[in-house]
């Protein structure tokens, strides 16, 4: 059963090394992996372009280029296993040994709040763009800002080159002011790796109202596989709280919303059972067991390569 992952931060674990990085095609170098991607059965991970906020203003599109470097020097190579794409069309392509790999950018700090820039990065492959990380930058104010705003002057006409590029806005670590700016903007939506509020009360998850508002705009909510997100209780978490999140998304009438972003290499914090992308199918298992097949099919693939299939192009 083939999978998509929505969001891993192999490119910043490989940009922290500084020198020569590990091998992306070593068994055990990162929570993801060429072999565990395939193992797994995922056909498609988004790899994300991360800038921590302790980099100098001015030097900030200097490291996304770097990271941007790494992924077709380090990951797609002239290997042929992995296989950079812009749409969803060029996976039909791929040979069996092929996994496919979008760009996501992670907070536009690196963007310098320069439009031109967005369409260099879109030049160079990347689909997906996060406004913010938990700080506030140019455009809008992340999750952590106390003032709690939304988006600037600046953000807004970000937005509306996006979507003239026909990219895809993510909401993850949005303000929550910002992420209702966003719904009532015309451009398609994901939370690419977020979970549920009422049963982890995180700032990072998402409330029910916006659970609803991405269903009704019929957008999508990766679910993210680090501990704190799951569980009040980070060190009980486990496999079994991905599907109490699952089962809340339903019952607000989100099956068609479900996919996963895992936020592999985002965090030190492991899930017992789905430590890395090895384990991948012990989740699949797991949902086997409790829903029907074409339902975790869905979750899996179906949803988010219709989406995306509607929108890339």
């Amino acid at each position: 059963m083939l999978s998509m992952d929505g969001h891993c931060d192999v490119l910043w674990r490989m940009w922290e090394q500084k020198g020569e990085p590990a091998s992306f095609y070593s068994e055990d170098s990162y929570d993801v992996t060429y072999s565990r991607l395939q193992k797994a059965k995922v056909r498609v991970e988004w790899f994300a372009l991360f800038i921590p906020p302790d980099v100098p203003a001015g030097q900030r599109l200097k490291e996304i280029l770097k990271q941007i470097d790494l992924f077709y020097l380090h990951i797609i190579g002239n290997k042929q296993k992995m296989v950079s794409i812009s749409s969803m069309k060029e996976v039909a392509q791929l040979q069996p040994e092929q996994c496919a790999a979008f760009l996501h950018l992670e907070g536009v700090d690196g963007l310098e709040g320069e439009l031109k820039n967005v369409r260099l990065l879109h030049r160079l492959g990347v689909r997906q763009v996060g406004l913010t990380w938990n700080h506030a930058n140019e455009a809008a104010d992340g999750i952590d800002e106390q003032r709690g705003g939304g988006l600037t002057n600046w953000g807004r006409a970000l937005v509306a080159e996006l979507a003239r590029l026909n990219m895809i806005l993510d909401v993850s670590h949005l303000s929550v002011q910002g992420f209702w700016e966003v719904v009532k903007m015309h451009i398609p939506v994901v939370a690419s790796h977020s979970n549920c509020q009422r049963i982890c009360p995180h700032r990072r998850n998402l409330n029910d109202e916006q659970i609803t508002a991405i269903i009704k705009k019929k957008g999508l909510i990766g679910l993210n596989f680090v501990p704190f997100f799951l569980n009040r209780s980070t060190e009980n978490a486990s496999i079994h709280d991905l599907i109490t999140h699952i089962d809340h998304i339903c019952s607000l009438g989100g099956q068609d919303q479900i996919y996963f972003g895992s936020d592999f290499d985002g965090s030190s914090k492991k899930l017992k059972g789905l430590e890395h992308m090895g384990k991948w199918n012990q989740l699949v298992q797991l949902m086997l067991k409790r829903y029907p097949h074409n339902w975790v099919q869905n979750w899996l693939w179906g949803n988010a390569v219709r989406f995306y299939d509607r929108y890339l192009k």
